[in-house]
């Protein structure tokens, strides 16, 4: 008993030196993965492109705040994280940030006051960007944004993900490799596409799984897991890789019009990614998002058999008449068209409010009305996300591309929650659709939750 108690005093204590370690060993910041000329200076409309590419408007503007203020509220498994102030106010933002500190933040998780920074900001994934993009935008931010002296509400989560000293040791575990960016073996194209997906887009941030350490399980083409599908903020974030990708049904053509546009023949932004089309993606060049396309669509070594034209998302009027029902949908199809009055609850719930916009094929109506036969939300692991959709609606936002404001009313006030549990479930099983059904209990907490942050 005595040589058991023995060892665990001696755990103990190494486990309290390894802390100490940990919390006060020196740290060695990345330094730059590009050598660039003393003079060098970023060409005009490069940061501001920069800081587009990488969002960071939307994590870093509160709600009828100022730009880049800080102040807005990011919903983790640890609790709420306030995002900060990144103008160039000296007192409150990072105006008295040297370019070292900046890249340090970017790219190892170490504010400018040597504080860890909550992993909220993916500076997972910004470790692959290039020097000169990380100095176009730190000029950007320093001399094209408006001061702004916001004081943001320190970030006060519960015990132990409070000890900030802990996430250098999740660090330690969580970013592999060289601060640097390992281009695949293909054209230029991909490897432009494979730059923006893994640096500046960080879309592994959402679109990969985690660990059971909640860091990112695959951030770089190389991993496994790598864009094999995760979940934001109660969103489904689905797979853009693997065999149950349903994006690698779609051409490159359509990737690239559904990341610029928001919308395609298939499926409409919604939840978070349609703030990251409103505030990112519409923003990019016809060449960086049909690169992007390009990449996702080819990443596995499946060759890009169309044609990609030049410019996204073409504008002009389309002849886009409704699609019939395909053999997987012909039978969901068929019942809903006899509409008889001893039919299942779901679908005459389906025929009084979804039939007249997706219509009984399920197809939709193209770049309006999303096809719910196959759509990765209706599918989803985990229902919430269509549950909350039904209940409260969704919204599409206007992009130059296209102009049009799309938007779903929500039916929370219409339908009960057993009404709401057979509608989901009859989605989730018609036309070939196959995914677990729906209860009531499942949409009275999704209920309680849209009711909680309506109050807010």
């Amino acid at each position: 008993m005595k040589k058991y108690l023995s060892i665990l005093i001696a755990l103990i204590v190494l486990g309290i030196i390894a802390a100490l370690a940990l919390a006060y060993a020196p740290f060695k910041p990345s330094g730059a993965n590009e050598v660039l000329p003393a003079d060098w200076k970023a060409e005009a409309g490069r940061g501001e492109y920069v800081m587009r590419a990488g969002d960071c408007f939307a994590c870093h503007t509160a709600k009828g705040g100022e730009p880049f203020a800080g102040g807005r509220g990011i919903e983790s498994p640890m609790g709420t994280i306030w995002a900060s102030n990144i103008t160039p106010d000296k007192e409150t933002g990072i105006g008295s940030w040297t370019l070292e500190q900046f890249r340090t933040a970017m790219v190892d998780g170490v504010g400018g006051h040597g504080q860890q920074l909550y992993p909220a900001m993916p500076y997972e994934n910004y470790r692959f960007m290039k020097e000169g993009d990380i100095r176009a935008l730190f000029d950007y931010l320093q001399t094209e944004v408006a001061p702004v002296k916001n004081e943001v509400q320190a970030t006060s989560l519960s015990f132990p993900f409070n000890m900030r000293f802990g996430i250098r040791a999740w660090n330690w575990l969580a970013l592999s490799g060289e601060a640097d960016f390992k281009p695949m073996a293909g054209d230029d194209q991909q490897i432009r596409g494979q730059y923006l997906v893994e640096g500046a887009g960080h879309c592994a941030a959402c679109h990969s799984p985690r660990t059971p350490l909640m860091a990112q399980n695959g951030t770089g083409l190389s991993d496994t897991k790598f864009l094999t599908g995760g979940m934001v903020d109660g969103w489904n974030a689905p797979a853009l890789r693997g065999k149950d990708a349903r994006v690698q049904t779609w051409s490159a053509q359509e990737i690239a019009a559904y990341l610029g546009a928001g919308r395609n023949a298939h499926a409409v932004a919604n939840g978070e990614m349609a703030l990251v089309v409103e505030h990112s993606m519409q923003y990019m060049s016809d060449a960086d998002l049909n690169a992007m396309a390009v990449f996702l669509k080819s990443m596995d070594g499946q060759s890009v058999v169309e044609a990609v034209p030049a410019q996204v998302a073409t504008p002009g009027p389309r002849s886009m008449p409704p699609l019939p029902a395909d053999e997987a949908g012909q039978a969901t199809a068929k019942l809903l068209t006899s509409a008889s009055p001893d039919m299942p609850l779901g679908a005459r719930l389906y025929l009084d409010n979804c039939a007249a916009c997706h219509f009984v094929s399920g197809k939709g109506a193209a770049e309006i009305f999303p096809e719910l036969q196959g759509n990765a939300m209706v599918l989803g692991k985990d229902a919430s996300p269509l549950v909350s959709v039904i209940l409260k609606g969704a919204s599409s936002p206007a992009t130059d591309r296209r102009p049009m404001h799309l938007v779903m009313q929500g039916y929370a006030d219409r339908l009960t929650d057993e009404e709401v549990a057979q509608l989901a479930s009859f989605l989730r099983k018609g036309w070939g659709n196959q995914a677990s059904k729906v209860s009531a209990s499942d949409v009275a907490k999704v209920r309680q939750k849209v009711q909680s942050l309506a109050a807010h």
